[in-house]
């Protein structure tokens, strides 16, 4: 059978040897989700929250050992998968625990009194059934756990395929559901690399999520195609911070390397594209290389910046620092590479015929570019092929909500970076290239879910006014009542220009069209007296 191993990027150290799965074992599994998925949805959804939120105290009593594995795991400093893989975790748990049964339940819907006499419409919320879950390898705990998480809470099983750079955390993640004593088959995960997760979907789960790049999300769309399942797709981004000159500057820069460098710029919301408004550029770049100055990069007891993550996106970034300086950018000093670590490094005059402008880097590289005013800045951030997050900066508030109106993305932030997506009740994902659907929120609870619509009729007429037969007459009939609905002039023009035809229909009103014609009389008499 073949085995992936696991290496850290830290320090090399094997970290274990993991069978891959074959199509036999997806089978099976999938055979033994289906089974779990019918008894898990026939639980409402407040027993389904008491057994999930035991997850919350689990998190809490283990948080040292699971940052540990997850920093050997992906080579992020211990502090950053504290912040970034678990905090956001806990932050949604809690919400779902409150929340989850409100938006999930039915919600009734108006109906007319003539064309629904005695009736009543609503929409309830059901679960897919198997969602497949195929998550990345920068964020392999908080991106596995959170979609996992919404699928169990809207009543569906789940199948994990995470990265094959992140199989520990991945082991990991199974191992701590266990201990929530779940219907066998409930949580279960594979082990493989794109192959795997092409079988996993052919295989038939009834939604995919995939939380990736943008070749992969367009892969795994392709093959989804084929049979057909829905797909959500969290894919990259290449996000723009715009600084205008009334910007608080100090929090702004020091936001901006905090944007640029958390997990090494191994991050789809980094900030990979960095505006600053031409009267301010020079002060504010001068704090930025005072700051970028201070980062500390390795796993020591200061260490910011922890390793990267795979020698591909070594290669990534070496191509678009290389591209820039030919195309005569300037930097704040040579692309160090020392084992798996790189120091973080600003470019500045950078134009948009630059890669590092163009394409997702996902290191850390943070090129810098001026702009004139409030439409130039709108029309360089809407310059890209993605379309995920967003963040402006400036203490005129009314401006920077305008500014932010008007940007092609999924989420923005307002003087603040990256903590926006963190945010439990907002719904996260992208536009353009960055892909579809939400999860997080009301919203992107209720995507793991599909609508039924449903209507109950209590009507004690023999017959309902669109039943045989029809006529001449019934056509015209039908003609005065939507004229009566939908045409123009006051009500009481449209009642008396299509009075034959509401007479037409009193036996299906729930109301006595003749009393309320002489009400209206009445009234209009009143007033033409008085």
């Amino acid at each position: 059978m073949a085995t992936i191993q696991a290496v850290s990027p830290v320090d090399g150290r094997v970290l274990g040897n993991f069978p891959v799965a074959d199509q036999q074992l997806i089978d099976r599994q999938m055979a033994a989700a289906r089974t779990a998925a019918q008894s898990w949805a026939k639980l409402t959804v407040a027993e389904r929250t008491n057994m999930l939120s035991r997850l919350v105290p689990l998190l809490m009593a283990e948080l040292d050992s699971i940052c540990e594995l997850i920093s050997l795991t992906t080579g992020k400093v211990r502090t950053e998968a504290l912040l970034g893989e678990i905090y956001p975790i806990l932050d949604l748990a809690r919400y779902y625990q409150k929340h989850a049964a409100n938006i999930l339940s039915y919600r009734g819907v108006p109906t007319s009194p003539f064309a629904f006499p005695g009736a009543t419409a609503g929409i309830e919320r059901r679960p897919y059934g198997v969602v497949a879950v195929v998550s990345p390898w920068n964020y392999p705990f908080q991106l596995s756990v959170g979609p996992m998480l919404t699928a169990l809470y809207a009543g569906n099983a789940v199948i994990l395929k995470p990265s094959e750079l992140s199989l520990p955390v991945g082991q990991l993640i199974v191992d701590l559901f266990e201990q929530l004593d779940l219907p066998p088959g409930l949580v279960q995960w594979l082990v493989g690399a794109g192959e795997t997760g092409a079988q996993l979907i052919d295989a038939g789960p009834d939604l995919v999520f995939f939380t990736g790049g943008l070749a992969s999300g367009r892969a795994v769309m392709q093959r989804a195609a084929q049979h057909p399942i829905p797909v959500l797709l969290e894919l990259g981004g290449k996000d723009p911070m715009l600084v205008f000159n009334d910007a608080p500057l100090q929090r702004a820069a020091d936001a901006a390397l905090y944007g640029a460098f958390c997990n090494s710029g191994q991050v789809c919301v980094s900030v990979e594209r960095l505006y600053v408004q031409q009267d301010c550029h020079d002060r504010f770049l001068k704090l930025l290389l005072d700051g970028v100055a201070q980062l500390q990069v390795g796993h020591g007891r200061q260490g910011d910046l922890g390793a990267m993550a795979s020698e591909r996106q070594f290669a990534v970034v070496e191509a678009h620092y290389q591209d820039a300086l030919a195309q005569g950018a300037q930097v704040s000093g040579p692309l160090e590479r020392q084992g798996n670590y790189l120091k973080p490094v600003v470019l500045w005059n950078a134009h948009h015929g630059m890669r590092v402008m163009r394409e997702e880097s996902f290191g850390p590289l943070l090129p810098v570019m001026a702009f004139t005013d409030e439409a130039n800045a709108i029309s360089l951030a809407n310059d890209s092929e993605f379309g995920l997050n967003a963040s402006i900066w400036s203490q005129d508030i009314r401006k920077a909500e305008r500014v932010a109106g008007q940007l092609q993305v999924g989420n923005w932030a307002i003087n603040d970076v990256i903590k926006n997506i963190g945010h439990p009740g907002l719904p996260f994902g992208g536009v353009k290239k960055s892909g579809f659907g939400r999860y997080h929120g009301a919203e992107g609870l209720r995507n793991f879910t599909y609508p039924v619509s449903g209507m109950t009729s209590r009507s004690h007429l023999s017959k309902e006014p669109n039943w045989f037969p029809y006529s001449e007459q019934r056509y015209r009939d039908f003609k005065g009542y939507m004229d009566f609905v939908y045409g123009s002039g006051c009500l009481w023009q449209r009642i008396k220009r299509n009075w034959p035809a509401l007479q037409a229909f009193r036996e299906y009103s729930a109301f006595d069209l003749t009393q309320r014609w002489q009400n209206l009389k009445l009234l209009l008499s009143w007033k033409r007296d008085y």
